[in-house]
């Protein structure tokens, strides 16, 4: 018995198994419909491939890594192993839009389930997690999960119902945050900074204003006005973003983000 199985390890699920082989080793399954994945997993990691029928029967907390629109299809195989177990897994969907009563359906009874809306930055232990889950995951259950996905980086554990406008920041941010990233380094080519160094300048200067943010525990608005001198430079930059719609823009880009994954029901 391994203690994970990942069924699909593209973008996401592949985080989350990059995360987790650092707390399990080779203690886990993987399947992909991608066999260089698979084969990469196996050699870098010692971990062993199978269907993803013998996931749901050999696996205690199994990883549901496809998209949404495949889910149905895919948790099919599941069904039949899943009957035959004694011992209940927990499963744990990170598919947007699907409530845990609808993987509870695709798999075919009320087993225990786990939902996790995490982000990109699971590879290299950053993400900011979203989770909660159904009554009947044990509490211990949900520390051993929490316990070796911990190396993926930060969980919050919210109701169901709030999960998808969470996720809409959290888990779509970090695409927002790279085109921000970016179009600010295109600016600074556009007035003469070499490409290379103006995407250092942009990447170092995020993670040095979030860094110094979550250590002062200052506002944002209080930062911002602590760069913003009288007459300055900046103050000059902020109006042209606010000229720009830039905050609106951004309020914007997470409603619709929001409102896709509530159409992905």
């Amino acid at each position: 018995m391994y203690t994970a199985g990942f069924i699909g390890i593209g973008n996401m699920g592949g985080a989350l198994m990059t995360a987790a082989a650092k707390k399990l080793g080779s203690d886990f399954m993987v399947c992909d419909f991608d066999g260089k994945k698979v084969a990469d997993a196996v050699e870098k990691y010692g971990c062993v491939s199978g269907t993803a029928a013998q996931i749901a029967r050999d696996c205690r907390y199994i990883f549901l890594g496809v998209k949404p629109q495949m889910a149905e299809d895919a948790c099919r195989d599941l069904i039949a192993p899943l009957e035959e177990r004694t011992g209940k897994p927990v499963i744990v969907s990170m598919m947007a839009g699907l409530t845990m009563e609808t993987v509870r359906k695709f798999c075919g009874g009320d087993y225990k389930v786990i939902r996790i809306m995490p982000n990109i930055a699971a590879s290299v232990g950053e993400s900011m997690t979203l989770c909660t889950s159904t009554d009947n995951v044990k509490e211990e259950e949900m520390e051993k999960f929490l316990d070796f996905m911990s190396e993926s980086g930060k969980f919050d554990r919210i109701p169901e119902k709030l999960i998808d406008a969470g996720m809409a920041l959290s888990g779509c941010g970090p695409a927002f945050v790279c085109l921000f990233m970016e179009a600010l380094a295109d600016g600074a080519v556009a007035c003469g900074v070499p490409r290379k160094s103006a995407m250092e300048y942009a990447a170092q200067m995020i993670l040095g204003t979030v860094t110094l943010m979550q250590e002062t525990g200052k506002h944002p608005a209080v930062m911002k006005d602590e760069v913003c001198s009288p007459a300055g430079t900046t103050i000059a930059g902020v109006r042209a973003l606010e000229e720009n719609g830039f905050r609106s823009a951004a309020m914007e880009a997470v409603i619709a983000a929001f409102e896709k994954t509530k159409a992905l029901k």
